[in-house]
């Protein structure tokens, strides 16, 4: 999920490795890369899944009894505690708002629907706001969450909520893009983007898993690829945490503001 092109080298340094971790703990025909075409929706129901990452608002509605949680990763970014993380409300830097409430009537750039960061956090922060009406004068989906930031930046969107994991990165990646915009809010915090499987994934394999990863987040040999991932390590969260993104929905819907708009 935090797989931008500038940082795809690191990513494939740990999957090799994770690779040989879980063929050293029985696995068999483990893919020697990663997969990167094709819907993410479709992949994470593919009956042959092994590992991916998705997000919150999936996980508890298409994936609801779907797949199998494995472990939720640990990034050092400071609006992170633990495995959970928050999204940061951005404007542009020279932009007139210092509220949230200032962003009423202006257009609103989010990466998917069914993102927690980009779309439902946010929901959840303006719907007190929003008084039951549509808040923002337009919405604009943009596929993710580094164009939502390109359309801010620009002056073609007004505000975007980003999440922090995906913000510190992309401050590495495009530096004078991220200098271009400023925080103007933060949202409720929610379990990260978790490591799932196939469902029908046995206990014993799970916690093979679990125990790949733990390897890989302390091989003193992938330190610099987790250093450019930002990424800590790994934390096993019950499926009951992730209730944290129905909560926020309802309460908005419970405001009069159950769509983005």
């Amino acid at each position: 999920m935090y797989d931008l092109p500038e940082l795809r080298a690191a990513t494939d340094a740990l999957w090799t490795a994770l690779a040989g971790a879980l063929e050293a703990r029985g696995f068999r025909e483990v893919p020697p890369g990663l997969r990167r075409d094709g819907p993410l929706s479709t992949m994470w129901l593919d009956p042959d899944l092994l590992l991916s990452q998705t997000c919150g608002y999936p996980l508890v509605r298409a994936l609801a009894g779907r797949v199998e949680m494995v472990a939720t990763p640990r990034y050092r970014v400071p609006l992170c505690q633990g495995s959970w993380y928050r999204s940061q409300v951005m404007v542009r830097r020279d932009s007139s708002a210092t509220t949230l409430a200032d962003l009423a009537g202006t257009v609103c750039a989010v990466n998917e629907p069914d993102s927690h960061s980009g779309m439902n956090a946010l929901r959840a922060l303006v719907a007190p706001l929003a008084g039951g009406k549509p808040f923002f004068r337009r919405v604009v989906w943009t596929g993710a969450h580094r164009s939502s930031l390109e359309l801010v930046a620009g002056g073609d969107a007004d505000v975007a909520a980003i999440d922090c994991v995906s913000l510190a990165l992309l401050e590495r990646a495009l530096p004078e893009r991220v200098a271009a915009v400023r925080a103007i809010g933060v949202t409720a915090p929610c379990p990260g983007l978790p490591i799932i499987t196939r469902a029908g994934t046995s206990a014993a394999e799970i916690d093979a898993m679990r125990a790949a990863l733990d390897e890989v987040a302390a091989d003193p040999a992938l330190a610099d690829a987790r250093d450019a991932l930002l990424l800590e390590g790994f934390e096993v969260l019950p499926l009951e945490v992730y209730r944290r993104v129905d909560e926020l929905e309802a309460e908005a819907a419970r405001l009069g503001y159950p769509e983005l708009a």
